[in-house]
């Protein structure tokens, strides 16, 4: 039986995970510390299955404040989604918010887990903005990364932290490398969201830079599929790409909002925003044959399914 520490569990994509994890028969606990980067009463939500769980405990803390030893004495398997997000806000000031979150939070984590013999795999939640603008596509794992924004410097840093414990103690570190996930319970501050919300509001939304930038977008139960698959099939050490196979432009996503919401979204165009990476596009051969990895939800599906629970919390 798998017992799993999933850290980041009130999130967007550790919510989802830890309430599969729990129908595939694993005990879970969560441990989430609230940030305020948006508000807790939507992190709360995102609990509101699984706090009726016998099968999940959860936990609220800092990594850095948990007593980790505890945590993880009967643990098998950790899945690391806990981070500070956004490319956006991480510039300035605020910079030291994601060093703290993203890298030490992560150190922290594989120092313990480094102490913990029993734990199978350590799945880390990456990012593709760790692979920056001067990469060709579709983007494959062996390219050179070069992130264009803060977030993705710590996103990669912790990369790098997993390969460092792996080599050095190790501890059986799996980065996967989302691409653009979206669904239900997505993050007030991410554009399918934003979108959505402005065009079923009749109220303008913001698009930065001309809008023929394009994501290789990805479910969010597919991340999940391919996150879960990554705790017993995932090779110590690998990173991968996991990405929908949906790469399409923001201006072709902003069309199909209006089909699927039947309204015209009203559209404010403002500079591209520093630190956006102009296109992104998941090479996926290696999580396919390790993983068996398959998105299987397209886009217009997804995108519906995001318009349900949209109408259901606004």
């Amino acid at each position: 039986m798998m017992n799993a520490l999933v850290t980041g569990a009130a999130g967007f994509v550790g919510s989802t995970l830890a309430e599969r994890l729990v129908q595939d028969g694993a005990h879970v606990v969560g441990l989430d510390c609230f940030t305020d980067y948006y508000p807790r009463e939507r992190k709360e939500a995102n609990l509101a299955l699984l706090r009726g769980q016998a099968a999940f405990r959860f936990v609220e803390s800092r990594i850095q404040d948990a007593d980790l030893a505890a945590l993880l004495a009967d643990r098998t398997h950790v899945f690391h989604l806990a981070a500070q997000a956004g490319v956006r806000k991480s510039w300035g000031r605020d910079f030291d918010v994601y060093t703290i979150n993203n890298v030490q939070a992560t150190q922290v984590l594989l120092e313990a887990v480094a102490a913990a013999p029993r734990i199978s795999r350590f799945v880390y939640a990456s990012s593709s903005s760790v692979y920056g603008d001067n990469v060709e596509l579709p983007m494959r794992e062996e390219a050179l990364p070069q992130p264009v924004s803060p977030y993705g410097v710590t996103k990669l840093a912790a990369e790098q932290l997993c390969h460092l414990y792996y080599v050095n103690h190790q501890v059986p570190a799996v980065s996967l490398r989302y691409f653009t996930v979206y669904g239900p319970r997505q993050r007030p501050d991410m554009g399918f969201h934003r979108f959505l919300r402005a065009t079923m509001k009749g109220e303008r939304l913001v698009l930065y830079g001309d809008g023929d930038q394009t994501r290789d977008f990805t479910f969010v139960s597919d991340a999940v599929a391919a996150t879960v698959a990554a705790a017993t099939r995932g090779v110590p050490g690998r990173v991968y790409n996991i990405g929908g196979g949906s790469r399409v432009s923001i201006n072709d996503v902003l069309a199909r909002i209006g089909r699927i919401v039947g309204r015209t979204p009203l559209i404010q165009a403002d500079p591209a925003q520093k630190g956006d990476m102009r296109h992104t596009f998941a090479d996926t051969s290696r999580a396919q044959a390790d993983l068996g990895f398959s998105p299987r939800v397209a886009l217009d599906e997804g995108l519906a399914a995001q318009y349900q629970w949209l109408t259901s919390i606004l």
